[in-house]
């Protein structure tokens, strides 16, 4: 489908310019802003922005004024990474072919950018050009999506989950957290942005949400039969981590990914214009990066 690859690259390119023009100024603290920008611009597929935008076009709003939302969302997201990175937690040396922000700038000045990213998550979304209590619902959202009772929350049990093994309704606790909370954010945030309805919340949050687990047992199977070269990180990192492939296998979490893009697709029959986002699902469904 050449319109999705179009349409990718259109709003990929609508966050990476707003993104670029954030954190310049020349301050005493430069070194932190540079930090922020080595993560923030280090490429990745973004899709998190696209959700915002795509779910705010499909929803009758101008997907341009959705943009400092979907940069807000990104600023979480990258924070997330950093710190994920960090050797308190997963310890690793690449993302996204280079190296983790601890590595280039040290721990001290990572944690602190990943909190740089956060805090300036939600002075983006307050300066956004949207009614007052739009920008309120959008901040609300963010914080339940990206605290202790949504990523925060999955982070957590992420690190239990290293000291004992798992069952199904755990891991899908904590991968509802950890992975899904942000996707769920970035459907939701489009449906505001455009002053869509509560069916279509419900609907964005249950394609999310679906989206959200085949993306991360997409993820599991990558970790173990996936490419440097290609995701640009290191494989092999979970062994000893509560995953779906370590709980299920290989043949039934491909057997999983297509359920969880089916139920995504099934969700989305409220909206009349859904080509993309159905096309979307399937295409991460099978991704190798």
């Amino acid at each position: 489908m050449p319109e999705l690859k179009e349409r990718m690259k259109q709003y990929a390119d609508a966050a990476e310019e707003f993104l670029k023009a954030r954190f310049t100024d020349d301050l005493p603290q430069k070194k932190l802003f540079e930090a922020m920008r080595y993560s923030l611009l280090a490429g990745g597929k973004r899709i998190r922005p696209v959700l915002v935008m795509e779910f705010c076009r499909v929803c009758g709003g101008d997907w341009h004024k959705a943009v400092p939302f979907a940069g807000a969302l990104e600023m979480i997201h990258t924070y997330s990474l950093i710190h994920d990175d960090l050797p308190c937690m997963d310890n690793d040396d690449y993302r996204r072919g280079r190296l983790t922000n601890h590595k280039v700038y040290g721990e001290a000045m990572a944690v602190l950018a990943g909190d740089g990213l956060l805090t300036a998550a939600f002075e983006t979304a307050s300066h956004a050009d949207a009614d007052p209590k739009t920008v309120v619902e959008i901040v609300k959202t963010l914080s339940l999506c990206a605290g202790e009772r949504g990523m925060v929350g999955g982070q957590v049990l992420d690190l239990e989950g290293e000291t004992r093994p798992f069952t199904d309704a755990e891991i899908h606790t904590l991968q509802e957290l950890k992975t899904g909370a942000l996707l769920v954010a970035a459907c939701r945030l489009g449906v505001l942005a455009a002053g869509g309805t509560e069916a279509q919340l419900q609907a964005a949050g249950a394609y999310a949400r679906s989206i959200g687990l085949a993306f991360q047992m997409q993820d599991d199977i990558l970790d173990v039969v996936g490419d440097f070269e290609k995701l640009g990180k290191q494989v092999g990192m979970d062994g000893s981590k509560n995953t779906f492939v370590r709980l299920y296998g290989l043949e039934r979490c491909r057997e999983m990914v297509r359920e969880e893009t089916d139920r995504a697709v099934a969700a989305l029959d409220c909206f009349e214009d859904r080509e993309f986002l159905t096309e979307l699902a399937n295409a991460l469904a099978v991704r190798d990066h």
